[in-house]
């Protein structure tokens, strides 16, 4: 099985449950989240929708009211650079959106690779 890279968030989330590795991308998110000191503790029972919501909504705190941790936790989540200097900055909401969406993927990249080798 060779790695296809999600189009979006659900169908992330959708992947990463038929393999059954839905909660190992949970820990490894509270992982990284915790090793850049923005704590956040997503309890396993967290529901695909509920992990996307949230996640959004920690994104969109972050790069509001902490800019500095916000690209911290970039850094350590080890998400592309060049793929954040591509999005839109406009629209506070969408980009807090599509920056949840590239931790998850880099987070699910890291899962994935880890389970397969």
């Amino acid at each position: 099985m060779s790695f296809i890279a999600p189009l979006n968030t659900d169908m992330l989330l959708d992947e990463a449950s038929k393999q059954e590795l839905y909660l190992k991308l949970i820990e490894q998110i509270n992982k990284d989240f915790n090793l850049a000191n923005e704590g956040v503790d997503f309890p396993m029972s967290t529901t695909p929708e509920e992990l996307k919501i949230q996640l959004h909504e920690k994104m969109y705190r972050l790069i509001q009211y902490k800019f500095a941790e916000y690209l911290n936790l970039l850094y350590i989540v080890d998400v592309s650079e060049d793929q954040v200097k591509k999005l839109d900055g406009s629209d506070l909401n969408k980009l807090s959106k599509e920056v949840a969406f590239l931790i998850l993927k880099r987070e699910w990249v890291k899962v994935w690779f880890r389970n397969r080798y």
